[in-house]
């Protein structure tokens, strides 16, 4: 016998919203954002037979596609007929901004002239996409505006500098400047690639080069005291060629920062965590590097900023003499500073101050604790940062009566 169905009677509105009155009710809602996106180390992306770039842009050579490239003035100078003609054999349709590859381009109306490019073109929230190619200027900008635009639209990083393709073209933070104040406005808005092309090094300056040396030095200093090794051993011949060929030694220099790097960043991308070995240099940089005249680049300030630490770290017994000693050679040898005027020791304590503020309260300063490791304190004292201006200065010093006397025999 069959059982008849009863359908149940329904609640009554009343009853199911008969909720207390405010303050009394709450909601908590929880929700996990998925990152994926891949930094892919490729060789001769501008030839029209690879097809790596065109996909990145959702091109398949045979229905037209759209993006927005925006390009630093010294990459419109050197690739800009060679991407003209690879967007061409893909029939990528492209709207085409020149930006000024130097630091006062990073602001507010740069990315608001952004805004209208992607506004008169009529870019698709999803289908189209932002091409960034340049240095880590370039990058910063457009990855901000892209986060901005509608609340998000997807974009490629294509670095060309060094310090672009072992930092700031790899992770997801974006930003821009704001009075005396570096990347003081930014979002973290991940790519959806970055395409690194050693081949582009080839067409960069020593002193760019010597400027991505810093950030590479940072890791091994940090992180891989094996990349340490061969960074000495190797760093008379670094130049742009040999990056470009990306042999035995200059290959496992690119590879080994970019996997350092992305190691680091990948399990704290938003940075909930505000202790991050990868802000080694960057505590007392950003001041520097806004205020040198003439100007540093990022990588000269994080530098000088990296001298203080290693005598920081040495003066508190975490680094021995002998390592602290290697550490200041090498980046001398990569043609960084050591010092500048600026650094003042009122200048430290400010910056100090500031980064106090940016890390939630404490200094949470990364130190080398040996070469390859790092430690954190929160106890950094006036007298320290004087004691370690004191040191780096005499050692700076002492090189550089010894390059006179080399010149001189």
């Amino acid at each position: 016998m069959s059982i008849p169905t009863v359908n149940p009677t329904p609640t009554s509105i009343t009853a199911a919203f008969d909720l207390p009155k405010p303050p009394g009710v709450s909601w908590r809602v929880r929700s996990q954002q998925v990152v994926d996106y891949e930094v892919s180390m490729t060789r001769g992306l501008l030839s029209t037979s690879n097809s790596t770039f065109a996909h990145a842009c959702g091109a398949d050579g045979k229905r037209r596609t759209r993006c927005l490239v925006v390009v630093d003035d010294a990459v419109e100078q050197l690739y800009g007929e060679r991407l003209r003609a690879y967007f061409s054999a893909w029939r990528i349709a492209h709207n085409w901004r020149v930006v000024p590859g130097d630091e006062n381009t990073k602001q507010l109306d740069t990315a608001l002239g952004l805004v209208d490019d992607m506004s008169s073109m009529g870019i698709l929230r999803r289908a189209e996409k932002i091409v960034a190619i340049g240095g880590g200027v370039v990058l910063d900008v457009v990855g901000m505006t892209a986060s901005l635009y509608r609340r998000g639209v997807p974009y490629i990083r294509v670095p060309t500098t060094l310090i672009g393709q072992v930092d700031a073209g790899i992770g997801v933070k974006t930003g821009i400047n704001h009075g005396q104040h570096k990347n003081r406005l930014g979002t973290y808005c991940a790519p959806e690639t970055a395409l690194i092309d050693p081949e582009f090094l080839r067409t960069v300056d020593r002193r760019h080069i010597n400027n991505g040396l810093a950030e590479i030095i940072k890791m091994a200093l940090i992180k891989d005291s094996q990349l340490f090794d061969l960074l000495e051993a190797t760093v008379a011949s670094i130049d742009p060629e040999t990056l470009a060929d990306c042999g035995p030694a200059g290959g496992e220099i690119l590879s080994r920062s970019i996997a350092g790097m992305l190691d680091e960043l990948e399990p704290n991308l938003w940075e909930k965590v505000l202790e991050r070995a990868v802000d080694y240099g960057h505590t007392f940089s950003p001041s520097l590097e806004l205020r040198a005249d003439p100007p540093l680049l990022h990588g000269e300030a994080v530098a000088v900023d990296m001298a203080i630490c290693v005598a920081l770290a040495r003066n508190r017994g975490l680094l021995s003499e002998q390592d602290a000693d290697r550490a200041l050679t090498l980046m001398n040898a990569a043609g960084l500073p050591l010092t500048h005027p600026v650094f003042t020791a009122e200048l430290l304590e400010r910056a100090l101050e500031d980064a106090v503020k940016h890390r939630d309260g404490y200094q949470r300063m990364p130190l080398t604790a040996g070469i390859g490791s790092a430690v954190f304190v929160n106890d950094i004292t006036a007298d320290e940062l004087q004691a370690a201006l004191s040191f780096v200065a005499h050692r700076d010093h002492r090189a550089a009566d010894s390059d006179v006397l080399e010149s001189a025999r």
